[in-house]
């Protein structure tokens, strides 16, 4: 029986099927463990399974000697260091695949809401302002027959990609070896949204000059990494009116501070982090990180194992 951290209480029963058969210690409260405290209840366990919103750095690993697994409750690995953890022979395991048809929902759901300006629409209902009925007020823009450029067709842009045929939308993309270039693809979207791993290469990936290139009528949907958008450039392309709108699923940091540039930014609709949020995806989460970890720590390989250390 081997002793394990688990950072969050997670949706479902999965972690009784941890708990039936290792020593499992599960962090009680809503906010994830300070640093220090994380530290301190990894340094003697085995088995980690924790979330995308704790740091699992190279100081955390050799801290903790004992430390044979570590399943990331997220289909990336940006929170992991998975150079160190390499080094200690450590395994790493992620969630993809369970995730991806929920995520490719909220991606869409987001589209519609900025093109037809949801946010601004709701607020001005409940806020008294809906006077009467105006031939030009709150015009969006028609999601039917636009081009849609999705940016890193994996399994989510694919996912993506098939609802867009539903709208009759063109669709283009753009990835590593595939598809049109970055450039080309921002100048011919109507929507722009992005589902690529956020790495070395991709962090700040669309910034200021990417934004410049983007139509006036265009909007950009992130629902990867918040890192993969720079921010302070994303605010002045709403300001300056660059860019029509912007719906964010993720943004840098998380939670963002109350002074982010984004947050006063016009035609901006922000979610809190929820694309793989029901009840389904969230529970198939839960089963595959708990799978990843009883598999490690019994000797075998993971179902799900982390690809690459980019």
């Amino acid at each position: 029986m081997a002793r394990c951290f688990v950072t969050r209480r997670l949706p479902g029963t999965a972690l009784e099927r941890l708990a039936a058969e290792h020593d499992v210690d599960v962090w009680p409260r809503r906010l994830p463990p300070p640093p220090e405290e994380l530290r301190e209840r990894t340094r003697s366990v085995e088995g980690l399974l924790c979330l995308l919103t704790d740091r699992i750095d190279s100081a955390l690993i050799e801290s903790a000697p004992r430390l044979r697994a570590i399943s990331n409750y997220a289909v990336g690995t940006d929170n992991v260091d998975l150079h160190a953890a390499a080094s200690h022979g450590i395994s790493i395991g992620v969630t993809p695949d369970v995730l991806t048809e929920t995520t490719a929902d909220l991606a869409f759901a987001l589209i519609l809401a900025a093109a037809r300006r949801l946010a601004e629409a709701e607020a001005e209902a409940r806020g008294g302002d809906w006077l009467t009925w105006e031939p030009a007020r709150l015009l969006g823009r028609d999601v039917h027959g636009a081009t849609l450029g999705i940016v890193g067709l994996g399994r989510i842009g694919r996912a993506v990609a098939r609802r867009a045929t539903g709208f009759d939308m063109e669709v283009i993309h753009s990835g590593r070896s595939r598809g049109v270039g970055l450039e080309e693809l921002l100048e011919r979207s109507d929507f722009v949204s992005i589902h690529c791993p956020l790495n070395r290469a991709t962090r700040g990936l669309i910034d200021e000059r990417a934004l410049g290139l983007m139509k006036p009528t265009a909007m950009l949907v992130n629902t990867a990494r918040g890192a993969i958008v720079d921010g302070d450039a994303l605010a002045l392309a709403l300001r300056e009116r660059w860019i029509a709108g912007a719906a964010l699923d993720v943004i840098d940091p998380e939670p963002p501070p109350p002074d982010h540039p984004l947050l006063e930014a016009p035609g901006l609709t922000l979610v809190p982090h929820i694309g793989s949020a029901t009840h389904a995806a969230r529970e198939a989460m839960a089963e595959l990180a708990v799978d990843n970890l009883l598999s490690a720590l019994a000797g075998r390989p993971m179902p799900a194992p982390a690809r690459s250390l980019e």
